[in-house]
């Protein structure tokens, strides 16, 4: 028995866009061809990978194992035909993602990507992302980067998942009072929500003491003690302290990253991009 490659690739693309309509349109093929694929596959390995009980998309324990290794096997094959068969990749890729992530997680991943091609262009573009999806459905980004409730695979593929945490400076607990002033970027914004939504589940009272639209000018408003703001836990900077239940803080939910690339026929550059940051930060 042979494992083949593009049904292989079928099932990997149906699991990174939630579904197999939304495969069907990356791979450029109907969705009787997908569902055909996949039936030949499970045929060919004897197992079931795909649940068909379930409402949403849903893996099997022997889908899950050839998720994992499958995603590695179609690396090191486009990795070898990229080395011996193909032209040296070129062209422009329009990356879209939020500030905070792009001065985190992002740099080593997007450098390495260049190192390997240095004939793509990287165009990224960091903004918030109610904003991002707004120009991603414009077509202004090929890809885009975009922070989401946990919610599975129904937007994008899934590439980051972290806890969110109260921060303030290394003097802010004592400044708590029954209002919680926030420091936060302005509408519309997701994390601002988050903030604003768990307070009033906690029935704390709160306003907005400080807004501002990057990164660095609302750690240094939080530095100064002008309020509190959330972020994502591994992004805390030093001097910097969490609040929780403590300082009765509400919790807050675990903050997502998905990647969505634009569905219909991307070129090869965007597709290698796509690759690349899923396998590069589901390693990290």
């Amino acid at each position: 028995m042979q494992l083949e490659l593009d049904l292989l690739r079928t099932f990997v693309a149906i699991v990174e866009t939630g579904g197999f309509t939304r495969a069907a349109e990356r791979l450029n093929k109907t969705q009787s061809t997908v569902s055909a694929q996949i039936k030949k596959l499970e045929e060919q390995l004897g197992q079931t990978l795909i649940a068909r009980d379930t409402r949403n998309l849903a893996l099997t324990a022997h889908g899950e194992v050839l998720l994992e290794r499958g995603r590695e096997l179609l690396r090191l094959s486009d990795d070898l035909l990229s080395r011996l068969a193909e032209p040296e990749l070129e062209g422009r890729v329009r990356l879209g993602t939020p500030e905070d992530f792009a001065t985190s997680h992002l740099p080593q991943v997007l450098a390495a990507f260049s190192r390997a091609h240095p004939r793509v262009r990287l165009e990224v573009t960091c903004e918030l992302t109610r904003r991002l999806e707004r120009q991603f459905r414009a077509g202004h980004h090929d890809l885009v980067l975009l922070k989401r409730d946990p919610l599975g695979p129904s937007m994008g593929t899934r590439v980051w998942r972290e806890p969110l945490v109260w921060v303030c400076n290394a003097y802010g607990a004592a400044l708590l009072g029954e209002e919680v002033s926030l420091v936060v970027s302005p509408e519309p914004c997701v994390y601002r929500e988050r903030a604003i939504g768990a307070l009033e589940a906690a029935g704390r009272p709160w306003r907005i003491a400080y807004q501002s639209t990057s990164l660095a000018g609302s750690l240094a408003a939080v530095r100064a003690g002008l309020g509190v703001t959330i972020l994502p836990r591994d992004m805390v900077p030093s001097g910097y302290q969490v609040l929780g239940p403590n300082e009765n803080m509400p919790d807050l939910p675990d903050t997502e990253i998905a990647l969505c690339m634009k569905a219909r026929r991307p070129v090869q550059p965007v597709v290698r991009l796509y690759e690349h940051i899923v396998q590069a930060l589901e390693a990290t």
